[in-house]
């Protein structure tokens, strides 16, 4: 029989139990993860399960890191996502949490770029601190990222977008992400990238200023491969602020339309 422990293969017994592997592996493990779950009992095993090992307070090896980082995933999903390359255009306070929550999910390669710089006010949305003001955002983040995931690779760029370099910049990404604040800006991503690879999927965003209710941001395909998040109506103007509760709504929309794609499937 054929499992997984800490992502790597080995061969058992039919007969072999959850806690023996335990036992024969990482005796002085304190947490088990069963395909995805923290199991406190012991039970037999299935051909094709996948056991973590964790020792509370471990600094684990780099291997092992990975490992544990996506041992609450679904099984299965993590090999392909490490194989994808994201592009995120604008790291504000969209592009940061969804950067950071592709990272904790394990996709393999990301493109941040951006040519601005960390300033106080993006504070109160943005996943940024207090000691990076003054610092380029995608290096700023990249760090950031680089201290949860060493494992994913982060390329970063600090330029303006523009019709004339978007094509080079994000050749070969497997899905784009839209994540400007300005509309002019998200008009030009979203009408160049698609008429230069309309077989990529674009995740963008519209709408999702002040603190109106959750459940208004939806994920939803607009035409083609363009997907948008948002409510499609509240825009940031005098009155209504951009907050981090509903903007980081939005992000993880994004970010878990981005997953679906990335695994073959619809996001709306």
């Amino acid at each position: 029989m054929h499992i997984w422990i800490n992502e790597q293969p080995h061969n058992i017994s039919e007969d072999a139990r959850l806690f023996e592997m335990r036992d024969r592996f990482k005796p002085q493990a304190d947490v088990v993860i069963l395909n995805g779950f923290p199991v406190t009992s012991d039970r037999p095993l299935s051909n094709g399960d996948r056991i973590v090992l964790i020792r509370r307070g471990e600094i684990p090896t780099s291997e092992e890191l990975e490992a544990l980082l996506v041992a609450r995933h679904t099984p299965g999903v993590h090999a392909r996502l490490k194989q994808a390359t994201v592009g995120i255009a604008g790291v504000g306070g969209l592009g940061s949490p969804i950067a950071i929550a592709l990272t904790r999910s394990g996709v393999g390669r990301l493109l941040l770029v951006d040519y601005d710089v960390v300033e106080p006010s993006n504070l109160n949305r943005q996943m940024y601190f207090v000691d990076q003001i003054g610092q380029p955002k995608v290096e700023a983040l990249a760090a950031t990222l680089a201290r949860i995931n060493p494992g994913v690779k982060v390329s970063t760029r600090m330029v303006r977008l523009t019709r004339d370099n978007v094509a080079e910049i994000f050749d070969g990404v497997d899905v784009m992400v839209e994540a400007f604040d300005d509309p002019q800006a998200k008009a030009m991503l979203t009408e160049t990238f698609l008429s230069r690879f309309p077989d990529t999927p674009l995740v963008a965003a519209s709408g999702v200023a002040g603190a109106g209710p959750a459940n208004a941001i939806v994920t939803r395909r607009a035409i083609g491969n363009l997907y948008l998040v948002g409510d499609g109506e509240t825009a940031a103007a005098p009155g209504t602020g951009l907050m981090a509760p509903r903007v980081g709504v939005a992000a993880h929309h994004q970010a878990n339309a981005v997953l679906q794609l990335l695994l073959g499937e619809s996001p709306a």
